[in-house]
């Protein structure tokens, strides 16, 4: 029979795949060479690095799958070597990340959000499912996104002067080490004094993205700025001083929903089963459980304050920002915050009923 190891943090592995192989999981930064050994298919998350010094004992490893976004942590060029197929699964968690960011802001600029404009960097799977919330909200946009404008995307692009001058900036690229599209530490100190007094910065995309000892100069010195932190440099080891200075700090959670990560599981079980032609036999609305509350009735108008009480009621960041304050302060309470993350649900888990504006809500993402 096939032997699976998976990251112990990667949900419904047992449901999705136990009827094919049998599984081992373990802690994602706890897996080393010897592990490998025998193992036909390895399930990991951002934090495992899969290359030569992983992977130098894998006799018989036929996949390799990465529930994740991004793929920097893969060693895409030895796995061709190698001749071994893997898989990411892109957008699995867009969703998550947009709706962490619109609790975020809801969270930071109460009541004041339609006049504000919001610079989204990155116009991917999770820029521009936040662009449609925005637009529900009623909240200007633009996407900064140089690569897909070269392409001729539609939409409004524009470059990153223009980002320096938005109200709202929020980061959602890859991380790019060289190139004309280098991202890394794309937010340094002289884009930090280009910003607007009061400006906010949200970022949920990769921590290298920006440079996080100018960040804490900045905020140590310059005029105000909002920000938001979800991912930081030298994770699990983060800048405990920034931690301190930042309004709203999370431990890379942003894209942690229940949904997300079924849907980033499944993405991998459906990969494998088209690889070896075995045929998917779940599926991944099979996995999730209704909510102990799912319904709920609106006998007002659709104002931003009842979408606020509405957000806040499925996902309020402020929860996850005093956890990572008190817990977060080390490694080991880092990891464990993400490892022991709570339950969290998206906006659709949420039917709602009686509304006199149901097309903005079910925009949002509300089930109605």
């Amino acid at each position: 029979m096939l032997n699976v190891l998976a990251d112990e943090n990667m949900p419904f592995v047992d449901e999705l795949f136990s009827g094919l192989a049998n599984v081992k999981k373990m802690g994602g930064r706890d897996m080393r060479a010897e592990d490998l050994i025998d193992v036909d298919v390895l399930l990991v998350r951002s934090i495992t690095k899969v290359n030569e010094q992983l992977l130098n004992r894998a006799n018989r490893l036929r996949f390799v799958g990465t529930a994740t976004i991004g793929v920097d942590h893969i060693d895409q060029d030895y796995l061709a070597e190698r001749s071994i197929p893997w898989s990411s699964a892109p957008g699995c968690n867009a969703t998550a990340v947009a709706e962490y960011v619109i609790s975020a802001l809801l969270a930071l600029v109460p009541g004041n959000l339609q006049g504000k404009t919001v610079a989204i960097v990155g116009a991917g799977n999770i820029g521009t499912r936040l662009a449609v919330k925005l637009e529900a909200l009623g909240v200007n946009y633009f996407y900064c996104d140089p690569p897909k404008q070269r392409a001729g995307s539609e939409g409004d692009y524009r470059d990153l002067d223009a980002v320096t001058q938005a109200d709202i900036i929020s980061l959602h690229v890859p991380i790019i080490r060289k190139g004309i599209d280098c991202t890394e530490h794309m937010v340094n100190a002289e884009f930090l004094n280009r910003l607007k007094p009061g400006a906010v910065l949200i970022n949920s995309c990769r921590g290298d993205v920006v440079d996080n000892q100018a960040l804490r100069e900045h905020l140590l010195t310059k005029p105000p700025l909002y920000t938001v932190m979800d991912v930081w440099q030298n994770e699990p080891m983060i800048d405990l001083e920034l931690l301190k200075l930042v309004d709203i700090a999370t431990p890379h959670i942003a894209g942690y929903s229940l949904e997300g990560k079924a849907n980033g599981t499944f993405a991998l079980y459906q990969k494998w089963c088209e690889l070896s032609g075995e045929p998917a036999a779940v599926r991944v609305e099979d996995l999730l459980p209704k909510m102990a509350i799912d319904k709920v009735s609106i006998n007002q108008g659709a104002t931003e304050a009842v979408i606020t009480k509405l957000v806040h009621l499925i996902y309020d960041i402020r929860d996850d920002d005093l956890l990572c304050r008190r817990q977060g302060i080390d490694a080991k309470g880092f990891d464990n915050l993400r490892k022991q993350y709570k339950v969290r649900r998206e906006f659709s888990a949420l039917s709602l009923d009686n509304t006199d504006n149901p097309m903005l809500l079910k925009q949002l993402g509300f089930s109605l």
